[in-house]
């Protein structure tokens, strides 16, 4: 597989033309997403063709970084002319008219939208599969999930049917399917790339990101996506340009002091998964860091986040009220039990929250003054079996809902730090485990550049899943 970095400079440069680029992307498509199901509301290959000859007759002059390369946003982004479905039944349908603020930066960097990404219903749940589009499939075992919510989008990039692809995470939904799918997935920092729904400052806890096959090209996407947006009430103030310096990995971790907490604050732990984190530490140390088995306390960000993602879950269920009377007819369980709990909040259980959230805010700052990374794992426990909705199991220690298991990534939402998942490499089985790195409030190019180290050191992104040889 070509990587992202060369293939977009190669059609800058007019090298290599959009429509063989486009034509060699529905040959990818047509081979292994009828089996994977990754990618949903594709154009057909005739328009896909035609949007690739126009992309061709751009001066090199006038042509942007993402210039002519096929890219299929999540479903959960607006992008004019496609339904935006969200998994969802009654969505099916809801055709948007314009691009939502992400989308409009990738296109106006020139890429060429194809489609959708699939996603389990709402986003919620970190098993790609809904009613509507149906089950993603993971590539380095069809019998697993590829994780969620971007699953489809993980999926796509492990098996080169994209090169580049963006997600959107509150508790873990680009680092899950990156881990799951052995690629990079990018949580930047809350304000960083812009905020088209939901809360602009109370409770806020998604964030969308880039995804790609390596740190090199996720940065690359990041470059697009990130920079300021007058709308955002806390948008971040460095261009995306600022990211491209992760393009080129550390000589080495010399200097850096890194925090490893696999169990965080005695979390359980699949031993696989610990096997290959207790590795990842071992490389980190190699590398010239100082690794130390110290974590910050997080011990009640998963209260927060909990109450939180109800918070937002409310808005979503009480604008299903009164659009679709019959709206739970159509949505799992899973989602109709948070949207529930959320319209049952209180609002001294919001403001406790957020008064919780600060100390936990403080508690970081702290940490991060005598640290310059956390690493832990991406997910609590490898690729499972497609058909359970949910891990209610680990260890021997029972998960109380369907979020709990991943609370590895969700504790880390809380502190609105940048956290990137990286390739951190395998299970005796062959599935992939990722090293989550969490930096220091707003160091998002340190933390790329961590990961870009690694991965040069380890090479864990070379292992391709077996479905690439179909």
């Amino acid at each position: 597989m070509q990587d992202a970095t060369r293939l977009c400079r190669d059609l800058q440069r007019g090298t290599i033309s959009a429509v063989d680029t486009m034509k060699e992307t529905y040959r990818r498509i047509n081979e292994v997403n009828p089996e994977l199901n990754a990618l949903v509301s594709l154009l057909a290959e005739t328009d896909a063709l035609a949007l690739a000859a126009a992309a061709d007759e751009v001066p090199i002059a006038d042509r942007g970084p993402l210039h002519g390369l096929p890219m299929a946003p999540k479903d959960a982004v607006e992008v004019a002319g496609f339904a935006t479905t969200q998994g969802f039944v009654p969505w099916a349908d809801n055709v948007a008219q314009s691009d939502d603020a992400l989308a409009a930066r990738m296109r106006a960097a020139g890429a060429l939208f194809i489609g959708h990404s699939n996603m389990p219903e709402f986003g919620l749940g970190s098993n790609t599969f809904n009613s509507l589009h149906g089950r993603t499939k993971n590539p380095y075992d069809t019998t697993r999930t590829p994780g969620g919510s971007s699953g489809g989008a993980a999926v796509a990039l492990a098996t080169g049917m994209l090169p580049l692809a963006d997600g959107s995470d509150m508790g873990g939904s680009l680092r899950n399917p990156a881990s799951f799918c052995n690629v990079v997935g990018f949580r930047p920092s809350m304000g960083r790339t812009p905020n088209a729904k939901g809360f602009g400052w109370f409770a806020r806890l998604g964030t969308t990101g880039p995804m790609a096959r390596t740190v090199a090209d996720t940065a690359l996407l990041f470059s697009v996506q990130a920079g300021p947006d007058p709308k955002d009430p806390i948008t971040l103030p460095e261009s995306g340009e600022t990211f491209l310096d992760a393009v080129v990995p550390l000589d080495d971790l010399g200097g850096l002091k890194i925090g490893y907490a696999p169990r965080l604050h005695g979390l359980p732990i699949d031993r696989e998964v610990m096997q290959v984190m207790d590795r990842a530490a071992n490389v980190c140390s190699n590398l010239g860091a100082n690794v130390v088995e110290e974590g910050p306390d997080l011990s009640r960000a998963m209260e927060v986040f909990h109450t939180q993602r109800a918070a937002a879950l409310a808005t979503l269920g009480n604008a299903l009220d009164r659009s679709i009377p019959d709206w739970r007819d159509h949505a799992k369980e899973t989602a109709i039990w948070n949207i529930d709990k959320g319209q049952q909040l209180t609002a001294a259980e919001i403001i406790q929250s957020e008064l919780t959230r600060t100390r936990i805010y403080a508690e970081t700052v702290r940490y991060f003054s005598e640290f310059d990374a956390l690493i832990l794992p991406s997910a609590q426990v490898p690729p499972f079996p497609a058909d359970i909705e949910w891990i209610d199991e680990i260890e021997g220690e029972t998960m109380a809902s369907y979020i709990d298991w991943m609370t590895i990534c969700c504790a880390t939402t809380v502190t609105g730090c940048p956290a990137l998942s990286v390739p951190g490499g395998f299970t005796t089985d062959g599935l992939p485990v990722g090293l989550q790195i969490v930096g220091p409030p707003r160091g998002d190019l340190a933390t790329l550049k961590i990961g870009h180290t690694f991965e040069a050191a380890t090479g864990h992104y070379k292992t391709a899943p077996a479905v690439s040889a179909l």
